[in-house]
């Protein structure tokens, strides 16, 4: 596997990325957490993405138990705060207390002395922009962080974040984690242009748009059982994708992936890796056959006309905003 620099740093990921938002001390636990990861690290994958608010903190305790044993140089860890995590008033945001606490709370439940990536999990309207870069700023000086980065920052929020940093010899962020998909294109207008203007890398998440662009749900017929969208737990963001206009869409692109001789949801992430400021795309699975799939596309270039007939075909699509 050929490996990117994340953002202008010398930091070194996979294009395809394990992600566990959903899935792990979610709806994966025990020992298939263990198996996916290491198979994960045996393919090459090197980035594992987790935060403090998945599962409440399961995922991260999921992670630190079967990441022992594994040598820590060979992975880039990479964790996130901002959101509730308690009913305190402070037990949420990006004030200097929040991130040092929630820091604290990730470094413990991953048993390790610190992250690769730490990301601002939002943006954070209550507190001065310079508390947190200076607080972010402190735990690289530290050494519990070696890198930090931003998670679905608007295009201006970044320029202002970024300005600041370098106006105050702090250490600037490197990253941004937005959702982004064929079904879902905010950030091509302003924030990919900016990323790739400041050196910040993204790492996309829900490049399968929760899964649709895998093509399993059908238009017209119920969810498959045991799909996420019959899942209560984990199907909150799904529905945007569920009418039978995106449905179809998902149908007409797996005709297309199917005259390359490829899943479809090999093509879909091989299509958000065609931009030069994705550095990698974060999926988020429950079996070893979606690991080996997702994998491929870090092989997958896709031509001129291939992604002409892709175009025809997701460009007349409504808009689909936020997360």
């Amino acid at each position: 596997m050929e490996y990117n620099n994340l953002g202008h740093s010398g930091l070194k990921i996979s294009p395809v990325g394990l992600g566990s938002w959903l899935t792990f001390g979610n709806s994966v636990n025990g020992k298939p957490v263990g198996d996916l990861v290491r198979q994960a690290l045996d393919a090459g994958i090197n980035l594992i993405d987790t935060a403090d608010v998945y599962a409440l903190g399961k995922s991260e305790t999921a992670l630190g138990e079967v990441l022992q044993g594994i040598r820590r140089s060979s992975y880039v860890l990479a964790s996130k705060c901002y959101f509730p995590v308690g009913d305190g008033p402070n037990d949420r945001g990006l004030s200097r207390k929040h991130i040092f606490e929630s820091i604290a709370g990730s470094l413990t439940r991953l048993r390790t002395d610190y992250l690769d990536l730490y990301q601002c999990h939002r943006f954070d309207t209550e507190t001065p922009l310079w508390e947190t870069a200076r607080a972010m700023d402190d735990l690289v000086r530290q050494g519990k962080i070696l890198y930090w980065g931003v998670s679905d920052w608007t295009a201006g929020q970044i320029r202002d974040l970024v300005s600041l940093c370098v106006q105050n010899g702090f250490a600037a962020p490197i990253s941004n984690q937005p959702p982004y998909s064929m079904f879902h294109r905010d950030i091509e207008p302003e924030i990919l242009p900016a990323c790739e203007e400041l050196g910040l890398g993204n790492l996309v998440f829900s490049p399968l748009a929760q899964g649709v662009l895998s093509g399993k749900y059908l238009p017209g017929q119920e969810a498959p059982e045991g799909s996420r969208a019959t899942d209560d737990k984990s199907n909150r963001f799904i529905g945007r994708y569920m009418g039978d206009t995106h449905l179809q869409a998902a149908q007409d692109l797996k005709a297309i992936a199917t005259s390359m001789d490829i899943p479809l949801a090999t093509m879909a992430l091989a299509w958000c890796l065609r931009q030069p400021a994705v550095d990698t795309v974060l999926i988020g699975v429950t079996r070893s056959e979606q690991l080996i799939e997702n994998i491929r596309a870090a092989e997958i270039r896709l031509d001129d006309d291939i992604l002409t007939q892709i175009s025809a075909i997701i460009d007349p699509l409504p808009r689909v905003t936020g997360v």
